[in-house]
């Protein structure tokens, strides 16, 4: 994987899936800011894969 590719990927995850997602939005208003953020990141199934697209551009990062 390239730089692009991956930032592509994340941009397309994140539009498609994360900006009106009604999930989010509720735990907002129920748990918080962290509250919704914390489920993202640990049970979220396009959390996981945004964190996978993460460390593969931090491998092509340390790679320079």
């Amino acid at each position: 994987m390239n730089k692009n590719t991956v930032i592509k990927d994340i941009d397309e995850l994140t539009d498609t899936y994360c900006n009106d997602c009604p999930i989010k939005g509720d735990l907002r208003k129920n748990r918080g800011k962290s509250g919704a953020h914390r489920f993202c990141i640990e049970q979220c199934t396009v959390g996981e894969q945004l964190q996978f697209l993460g460390q593969e551009l931090l491998k092509i990062y340390e790679k320079r």
